[in-house]
């Protein structure tokens, strides 16, 4: 007899055992018109349905990894499942899966004909519970089919696939027996137990051996003994139902019958069943209770429970991991992805114990706050903190929240926080860019410009508009003072002085190319607006960002996009596109960056008045006008790092306030950001030999040598003009009588050369002196009176 032959009496056995029973059923429905329809509709099934079954990688969690490529710091799941050769399944849970699924699996050819037949005519005669009579390739086959459509979007599907009942469910089992029988053809019995192994549900969320074995006894598939895999076998029937922790009594019951079963079919001794029977399934279970997704960082990695939500929303958000959303989101949660991203553990480590000692989260103060660190020069996000728990659930505390202050709304943040005088370097980045110094003086005397005295190439400003400020010291610290000494002290009337003199577009443009934008949600998105009082930091942005910026300042002007994704691997262990990230050498001139960490160098005798940290390090206080937010972003060589202090969610002033125990009047960048960025970053860099920064150019310092035009005898208005051409600002003194005609020039200082924008001070003539009004003759002196008689 030919295979062929043989196959084919099968099949007519099998569709003849099942109509039979079709038919048979059907006597007991009112019409024959019924019984017909039912019969044309398990033919036309049988027939019609394809023989070849298309198998996808199944759905696998993926993993996220820290920097150190072993230390995991959560999975995720549409399904939680581990996919594992056969090899990797203990022979007890291979047996006691036979033993309750499919005992004749190993004889019969994808389908039990003799199953099949006693299951219908059991049900026939049973007027309520049915008998089941599937193989375990046929299992496979329609677990096969619920992935399919569970993969396609199609809920109805899925659910036809795993419960059918009348005429739907016969046909539907006629679509797993052939579907069976051809796969019996294509793949070996081992190859079918495994794949089953896999696919199956073991329990609530719970898909595949391993998971199972994982989940209930916090051990391989490889590892578990026969007891604990007679519990997993019994589960797959009715996950939820034989889930042992949710329904232990039930389960117990189930894996009782699967040891009486395994003992039957002799797998296991009399002795082995009466010691599995007297062992009670909870003295059994250890269940892995651990968190899932990114709610599971935060007990493996200290706070980083945060950075793991950013993560996937680097996924969700970034085409490199799909076209669409819904791909990017399929393949995180489906995909099996290995991803090992940039998180330092022992900094993150560090960086949590630093937000909570500065700020505690059950502080009464309520104050939040905030760190994130970057790499210079490659814009690896290491370390990412906040005095909060992460917490992504709708039953949550009051200083647990899923918000991410450290980021843009996109990727799980918020609407971000005014910087206030974190902003400056960017203005002072300009001002050096248009070729002033840090020794030129400017007047910061004055609280009130007209727009129109500022000059904007980007857009148009109401010339009429007034603009007014204040400086934190109150207006006695305003006063005629140095750049470097306007930056030292952080004096905001210094800034818009600087402000006016140069071009308040290329301000922004400036923060721009380093990464500077609006984090969306309220805040909007894009540029900062070319706005005088956004010199001053009133537009929102997020840690990072100023985090990124800053770092390129230690780079020497070289800003790299901020990365949290080192590489990602699939299943097989093949490398998969990560998003780019990039580095951009001279998004700042060398020269100028230079000079701008020179400047920040001095943050330490200024308004962070400190004990400096033992390595090179710079930085910028912020504080907004009442004290909302504050800041202090520094940073070395190596990291730059972002601390942000204040109330996430309103503009609230923090003045006279307790904070961790101390009372504060006023709550400045140096009062609470500083130390906590200290605490992190002393023992972060501990050990480490930090370079110095690169030094400055004299030109940036000092201000470039020019020689100065010489004017002396010529008029005022074409001195004016020479010397402005040559870069210098004119100060005209008053006239002095001289003999050469009025308004020429008589004296200039400095003469011969002169720092770039200094300022020339020319005395022109007044014209000679009038000559004096001729002198009166002297007057005749008094007749003498008489003489008396």
């Amino acid at each position: 007899m030919t295979v062929t032959r043989a196959v084919a009496l099968v099949l007519a056995f099998v569709l003849t055992a099942v109509l039979g029973g079709v038919l048979a059923a059907a006597l007991v429905l009112p019409t024959v018109a019924v019984a017909n329809g039912t019969t044309d509709l398990a033919v036309e099934a049988f027939e019609d349905l394809p023989s070849e079954i298309e198998r996808q990688p199944l759905s696998e969690r993926s993993t996220v990894l820290a920097s150190d490529g072993t230390t995991v710091l959560a999975t995720f799941w549409a399904e939680n499942r581990v996919v594992v050769p056969l090899t990797a399944v203990a022979e007890p849970l291979q047996q006691a899966v036979i033993a309750i699924e499919d005992k004749r699996f190993y004889r019969h050819g994808g389908i039990d004909p003799e199953g099949m037949v006693r299951a219908l005519v059991r049900n026939l005669q049973s007027s309520g519970r049915t008998e089941g009579a599937s193989t375990l390739t046929q299992q496979y086959v329609k677990n096969v089919l619920i992935e399919q459509a569970v993969r396609a979007g199609d809920p109805a599907g899925a659910e036809a696939a795993r419960e059918a009942s009348g005429p739907e469910g016969y046909a539907r089992k006629l679509r797993e027996a052939k579907l069976a029988i051809a796969l019996e053809k294509e793949m070996t019995k081992d190859q079918i137990l495994e794949a089953y192994l896999n696919i199956a549900q073991f329990g609530v969320n719970t898909y595949g051996v391993e998971a199972a074995a994982r989940r209930y006894f916090s051990k391989p598939a490889a590892e578990v003994t026969y007891l604990e895999a007679a519990t997993i076998a019994g589960v797959t029937q009715s996950p939820t139902a034989y889930d042992p922790v949710r329904n232990p009594e039930a389960a117990q019951e189930r894996r009782d019958l699967v040891l009486r079963l395994m003992h039957e079919q002799g797998y296991l001794t009399a002795d082995e069943l009466a010691t599995g029977l007297a062992m009670p399934i909870a003295d059994t279970l250890h269940v892995d209770t651990r968190p899932v997704g990114c709610m599971a960082a935060e007990t493996t990695v200290p706070g980083s429970g945060y950075f793991c939500d950013y993560v996937t929303k680097v996924i969700r958000n970034d085409p490199a991991f799909g076209a669409t959303e819904a791909e990017r989101v399929d393949r995180l949660y489906r995909g099996g992805l290995t991803i090992t991203t940039t998180l330092d553990p022992r900094e993150q480590t560090l960086a949590a114990a630093a937000v909570q000692a500065g700020v505690p989260a059950d502080d009464p103060s309520g104050v939040a706050t905030a760190l994130v660190t970057v790499e210079p020069g490659t814009g690896k996000i290491t370390s990412m903190a906040q005095n909060r728990r992460y917490n992504n659930t709708e039953d949550h505390g009051d200083r647990e929240t899923a918000v991410n202050y450290s980021t843009d709304f996109a990727y799980g943040g918020g609407s971000g926080f005014p910087p206030g005088s974190t902003f400056k370097p960017f203005t002072l980045a300009q001002w050096l860019k248009e070729g002033h110094s840090l020794s030129e003086r400017v007047n910061g005397t004055r609280f009130s410009y007209r727009f129109s005295e500022f000059r904007t190439s980007c857009t148009r400003l109401d010339p009429r508009t007034e603009y007014r400020f204040a400086n934190a010291e109150g207006p006695r610290s305003g006063g005629v003072m140095s750049v470097l000494d306007a930056t030292r002290n952080s004096v905001n009337s210094g800034y818009i002085a600087m402000a006016s003199q140069i071009d308040i577009c290329g301000v922004f443009d400036t923060a721009t190319a380093l990464g500077i934008h609006k984090p969306g949600g309220s805040s909007g998105e894009g540029p900062f607006d070319p706005l005088p009082a956004n010199v001053l930091g009133s537009n929102s942005v997020s840690p990072l960002s100023m985090a990124a910026a800053f770092a390129a300042f230690a780079n020497s002007g070289t800003y790299c996009v901020p990365v949290a994704i080192l590489s990602v691997t699939d299943t097989d262990g093949q490398a998969l596109p990560v998003p780019p990230g990039g580095c951009t050498p001279g998004a700042l001139e060398p020269r100028v960056a230079d000079a701008v960490t020179y400047a920040l160098q001095n943050v330490w005798s200024g308004t962070a008045a400190t004990d400096p940290p033992p390595f090179p390090s710079a930085g910028k206080t912020g504080t907004t006008s009442h004290n909302e937010h504050t800041w202090f972003v520094g940073y070395t060589p190596l990291r730059a790092t972002a601390v942000w202090v204040g109330f996430a969610d309103r503009m609230l002033p923090m003045q006279r306030i307790t904070i961790n125990g101390r009372y504060i009047r006023n709550v400045f960048g140096s009062s609470v950001a500083v130390p906590i960025w200290k605490s992190f970053m002393i023992p972060t860099l501990e050990g480490q030999a930090v370079p110095a920064f690169a030094p400055p150019g004299q030109d940036e310092v000092l201000g470039k040598q020019l020689p100065v035009p010489r004017v002396v005898g010529r008029d005022v208005a074409g001195a004016q003009a020479a010397l402005q051409r040559a870069g210098f600002r004119v100060s005209v003194a008053a006239a002095v009588p001289d003999p050469a005609p009025a308004g020429t020039v008589l004296r200039q200082s400095p003469s011969g050369t002169a720092t770039a924008g200094a300022t020339v001070t020319i005395v022109p003539s007044g014209g000679p002196a009038p000559a004096p009004p001729p002198e009166a003759p002297p007057a005749a002196p008094p007749a003498a009176p008489p003489a008396p008689p």
